[in-house]
């Protein structure tokens, strides 16, 4: 199938396609836009829900204390 294109219309094409396929492939981009939508949410979670934010962030503290505890409880005993 060939269709004729200007060469400026099979470039912008092209970037186009490239710019896709980046979005795609680009693992640490990806990641790094996840990051940035899960801090937002947090900080909007934190503002509208004071109380609940402080429950979140103190299960987390007892549960890391709590691995930190296991790990060196079951070193120890080597």
């Amino acid at each position: 199938m060939t269709v004729d294109k200007t060469p400026e219309e099979a470039r912008a094409e092209l970037v186009a396609t490239l710019n896709a396929l980046e979005d795609k492939l680009n693992v640490p981009k990806r990641v790094g836009g996840a990051v940035n939508r899960g801090k937002k949410k947090l900080k909007e979670f934190s503002t509208e829900n004071p109380g609940g934010a402080l429950g979140v962030a103190a299960a987390a503290t007892v549960t890391v204390g709590l691995a930190a505890w296991g790990i060196v409880r079951a070193l120890s005993r080597r």
